[in-house]
């Protein structure tokens, strides 16, 4: 194992050492919501992970950002925990994703190989689908206009695309790509890829191998919706895992290792030109979430967030960071860009924080998350 691998898995470690049915049915709720079901039902989702049985949690958000808990939903899958992970069982970004457009909600089943479809009426789920994820040990979920691609993580990794129809998934099976990684290297919550997601505007798809292949991996779609032969970006050491886009569409990448915030330009050939770079100072620097050109790095490490500005053009200017919960993890903005909401997977809670105008977070309150040790997944509406 190279000696980065070696010090970022023993300082993680240490700092936070404190099936398939297409059938649509809602599951029952261990919560009576009072919350207002509408379409603009304030709500935060938040997957467990559960082993003997994944769960996504309902909680109804205040004016003011403090959460209630409302129903547990079950979806009809097992939860799952790469060896080594302590914070972070899924070890990746996106594993509950929100596609507004079809007001669908996805959430990925690790120990059961499978996805699940929640339709979303206001602050309630109906479970619609379990669909297999067409690999092994899914860790992430994207979704574009009728299109969505699920990311495996073990064996080497692989793509899985899916065509979406009346609020149904239906695999396509030349949609599935193997990467091909290392993920068998010890420890394998390292090497696991991190996320994939499309670009804005869906030409492509962003695939981040962490210390599996140190690379960014960028598929181009062919005639028939296919991905083609990625371009890959590589970087000896580089632990690329979350990522997202800024307002003019380039890509932001938290790398773990490297433990700093990287901006590239994606061009129309799957070519990355690197931009910038901006050390977070912290460690296990690996997930990372935009509001307008306020950018929030998780370090899951040092038990903080990393604010940043973007400014002169691609340049991103750290502004200090946040302390939060043990373990922090996957986050999430509402909407209208004035909540943040962000896992602490050692705490098993989830953090809220009011965004100020300039950006600053303000601490709201800490929610418990019921059997949320290591869990990662959350969507903020």
């Amino acid at each position: 194992m190279p000696p980065r691998t070696r010090t970022f898995a023993r300082t993680l470690k240490i700092a936070v050492t404190v099936a398939l049915s297409t059938a649509a049915f809602t599951v029952p709720a261990t919560a009576t919501s009072t919350h207002p079901t509408g379409d603009h039902a304030k709500v935060v989702f938040v997957q467990n992970d559960r082993v003997a049985g994944n769960q996504v949690i309902a909680y109804r958000r205040d004016d003011d950002g403090t959460l209630h808990k409302g129903p547990v939903y079950d979806t009809g899958g097992k939860g799952g925990i790469l060896a080594g992970s302590v914070v972070d069982h899924l070890a990746s970004q996106g594993s509950l994703t929100y596609d507004p457009h079809h007001k669908l909600l996805y959430a990925v089943n690790a120990g059961s190989n499978t996805v699940t479809v929640f339709a979303v009426e206001g602050d309630k789920l109906r479970r619609q689908q379990v669909i297999t994820s067409g690999g092994v040990f899914p860790v992430s979920v994207t979704a574009h206009d009728d299109r969505v691609y699920v990311l495996n993580g073990r064996k080497g990794g692989s793509i899985q695309g899916y065509r979406l129809a009346d609020g149904t998934l239906h695999r396509v099976e030349a949609w599935n790509r193997a990467l091909r990684l290392d993920t068998g290297t010890a420890p394998e919550f390292t090497h696991t890829p991190g996320q994939v997601a499309f670009t804005p505007d869906g030409s492509q798809l962003v695939v981040t191998t962490k210390l599996g292949g140190n690379s960014i991996e960028v598929f181009p779609f062919g005639p028939d919706g296919a991905p083609g032969k990625p371009v890959e970006d590589s970087k000896v050491g580089a632990q690329p895992f979350g990522l997202t886009f800024d307002e003019r569409d380039r890509l932001v990448v938290a790398d773990g290792a490297a433990n700093s915030v990287v901006t590239f330009r994606l061009h129309e050939d799957g070519k990355a030109t690197l931009l910038d770079e901006t050390p977070t100072g912290q460690q296990a620097s690996c997930w990372v979430v935009r509001s307008g050109d306020n950018f929030y790095v998780s370090n899951a490490g040092s038990n903080t967030l990393s604010r940043f500005r973007q400014e002169h053009g691609a340049h991103l200017a750290a502004l200090g960071n946040i302390p939060t919960g043990t373990g922090t993890v996957d986050a999430s903005i509402t909407p209208d860009g004035r909540y943040l909401y962000v896992q602490t997977g050692g705490a098993g809670a989830v953090d809220a924080f009011r965004i100020d105008k300039d950006g600053s977070l303000t601490k709201i309150s800490t929610t418990k998350v019921p059997d949320g040790i290591g869990g990662e997944g959350i969507v903020a509406l």
